[in-house]
């Protein structure tokens, strides 16, 4: 297990997580009774070679899939004492989603999918803060554009300004910039990293892509579903040399 972390400095936990898929021979252990902390106001990026356990461990820290063994908190509350509506609700209010598919509403504008999240919980955005958002994320000349009428760059910032708008605990991101040229990547990431120096935002990270992990304070490595290591202040280069050892 990697250093605990007090409960009131993690934004999200794992303790002896694990998730089996299948039974006797076409059983796969996803995860292997992964316990670690994601700690507020961090970026941290999680990596590993295919069929590692990264999306598995993402997912289940979002409540998006439950764990066949162990226990998964956002801030203080542990998800798996949650029903169904209670859950959905703690990812509404306090968890942002940003995925390799961009997953706008083709029919709105830049402004109507960054507030959608808002909307659909019937609250009113903070100014001041949605402002700073769209500022950072260089939008504000965009906004009453359409999905269609904005490159893949732009559409994945509406994407993760939307993720940041309502200040949420903890922002899950699932490969991000994997559909983006290096340009578009860079300024999303970028983006991303003053989210959390800035605005004090906590981002957890899968990438298979040094460049992109750079970004990040700390990273997580994976193999076969267990936590092998952890790198903080990463580069490119010593993030090349770790997955080499990891047969990546």
């Amino acid at each position: 297990m990697l250093e605990a972390l007090p409960s009131s400095e993690a934004a999200a936990r794992i303790r002896g997580g694990t998730k089996i898929y299948g039974e006797g021979d076409a059983e796969i252990r996803a995860l292997d009774g992964i316990s670690a902390d994601f700690r507020r106001g961090q970026f941290t990026a999680i990596m590993g070679p295919s069929g590692s356990g990264k999306s598995t461990l993402l997912h289940t820290l979002a409540g998006l899939d439950d764990l066949s063994e162990g226990s998964v908190y956002i801030g203080e509350t542990e998800l798996g004492t949650l029903k169904d509506r209670d859950l959905t609700i703690l990812r509404r209010e306090q968890v942002g989603f940003v995925f390799q598919a961009f997953n706008l509403i083709p029919t709105l504008n830049a402004k109507e999918n960054i507030l959608l999240p808002l909307s659909i919980a019937g609250s009113k955005p903070d100014q001041a803060w949605y402002d700073k958002v769209v500022g950072a994320v260089g939008l504000s000349d965009r906004l009453d554009h359409r999905p269609s009428e904005l490159s893949g760059g732009e559409q994945q910032r509406v994407a993760a300004a939307r993720a940041l708008v309502s200040k949420p605990e903890i922002v899950f991101a699932d490969e991000p910039s994997g559909n983006l040229d290096s340009v578009s990547s860079g300024e999303l990431l970028d983006f991303m990293r003053t989210a959390v120096r800035e605005f004090d935002q906590t981002i957890v990270m899968v990438t298979h892509d040094p460049i992109a992990a750079s970004y990040s304070d700390r990273i997580v490595f994976l193999n076969d579903g267990d936590i092998v290591d952890e790198m903080t202040d990463p580069t490119p280069d010593s993030i090349l040399e770790q997955m080499k050892h990891l047969g990546a």
